[in-house]
């Protein structure tokens, strides 16, 4: 009796299954690509566009400056892909199904998807903020602005990486899983104000491009990198990541109830 295994704890399962997707994204190449994801971000997005920017904009917009914020939410974003790619390979491997059989818990097999992801999205985050300083992006507003900025913006990842897994736990495919949530983060990226500024928009789509989700986080990052943030400035970010924690929330515990 003195050999006995030592408890099976939902914190211990949560740190072994962690493990798991940590030492999986290590051999399959994941973590790699989530380092190089900024840099092609980086390359794609400021090589072609900094010199027409600051001569439309008349030198009042330093593109580098204006871009870090989208950079950091393209590489969060690109984590969050991944993560679906994972839930989806869980599902159709049977994965999701053999633990439900196991005295687990339904939340810690996602919690722990989640967990490994954000190590991840801090990779992909730390080489977005080289990538943004070798572009001119600086913390005028000093340390406490950065580590802002950085929790911030791995919080916005957290929140996307949580219901692209749901997505993928939904899913029977992983490929088409990738491709469908590739497209509304290009698309989104693109028309937003991290991308342009709000007035080289046309006059008619600028309402749409101010309010969606992406225009606001790189609004609401761009406050904080510089200090300028304010109560009016965070709320529609935090409106919107409360929304996706809602639904998403939601969707989850229908999921976990119905494997059940």
């Amino acid at each position: 009796m003195s050999t006995l295994a030592p408890e099976c704890t939902p914190i211990r399962q949560w740190w072994v299954l962690t493990a798991r997707g940590v030492g999986s994204a290590l051999r399959g190449g994941s973590v790699v690509t989530a380092l190089i994801a900024p840099v092609v971000f980086t390359l794609g997005f400021y090589v072609p566009l900094h010199t027409v920017i600051t001569m439309f904009s008349g030198g009042t917009v330093e593109y580098g400056r204006f871009l870090m914020p989208l950079l950091a939410l393209q590489a969060v974003s690109f984590t969050a892909i991944t993560a679906a790619f994972v839930a989806a390979t869980d599902t159709v491997r049977g994965v999701d199904r053999r633990f439900a059989a196991m005295p687990i818990p339904p939340g810690v097999p996602v919690a722990a998807r989640v967990s490994a992801s954000t190590v991840r999205c801090v990779l992909a985050l730390g080489v977005a903020v080289i990538c943004g300083h070798l572009i001119g992006f600086r913390f005028d507003a000093g340390p406490v602005a950065a580590l802002t900025f950085c929790a911030a913006a791995l919080a916005i990842g957290v929140v996307l990486t949580f219901a692209a897994d749901v997505l993928g736990a939904l899913s029977r495919s992983p490929e088409a899983t990738t491709r469908a949530l590739a497209v509304p983060q290009l698309v989104l990226g693109m028309l937003s104000c991290g991308f342009l500024p709000l007035e080289q928009f046309p006059h008619w789509s600028q309402p749409l491009v101010r309010n969606q989700p992406v225009s606001q986080f790189s609004l609401a990052l761009r406050g904080l990198a510089d200090g300028t943030a304010d109560p009016r400035l965070l709320l529609p970010s935090l409106l919107w990541l409360g929304a996706l924690i809602g639904l998403v929330g939601w969707m989850s515990v229908r999921v976990s109830g119905r494997r059940a």
